[in-house]
């Protein structure tokens, strides 16, 4: 197994750093596109699973996007103020609030997918297929190893 002692000095070859940057750089990318459409970085995540099946709890949300309850609060005020979304008590358990898309939150599915269809493209625009395939493989092993 290859391992490798980085010093001060060397830090800046790691694949580490070099990740930072890149996660850096595609958020950022992401974050220009979807401001286009009126969105904010993570809001997109958050339609996604909504587009999946809303109605859900809005203490699942959190848990599903991998953020805080307090994360997940705040996002969801700013989206239901812009009316992308409505939070509604449950009619059997008033501690539960659910959250529903509205159809303003509904319309956004192919404007999102052409927004990331675009920096997929963007990302990955000198890469052959095969090193695409690649590129997701040893990164979802990479993902696999940090969690």
């Amino acid at each position: 197994m290859f391992q490798r002692k980085f010093t001060q000095n060397s830090m800046a070859e790691s694949v580490s750093y070099l990740l930072a940057y890149v996660c850096k750089a595609h958020r950022g990318k992401g974050q220009e596109l979807l401001a286009l459409a009126g969105l904010h970085p993570g809001q997109e995540m958050l339609l996604h699973r909504l587009w999946a099946g809303d109605g859900i709890p809005q203490s699942e949300l959190a848990g599903d996007l991998g953020v805080s309850p307090a994360t997940t609060t705040k996002m969801l005020d700013r989206m239901a103020k812009a009316g992308l979304l409505e939070r509604r008590i449950d009619s059997d358990d008033q501690r539960v609030s659910r959250v529903y898309l509205t159809s303003e939150g509904w319309s956004l599915q192919e404007t999102v997918a052409a927004i990331w269809n675009e920096l997929e493209e963007i990302s990955l625009a000198n890469l052959t297929g095969d090193e695409r395939i690649l590129l997701r493989r040893l990164l979802l092993q990479v993902l696999a190893n940090l969690e």
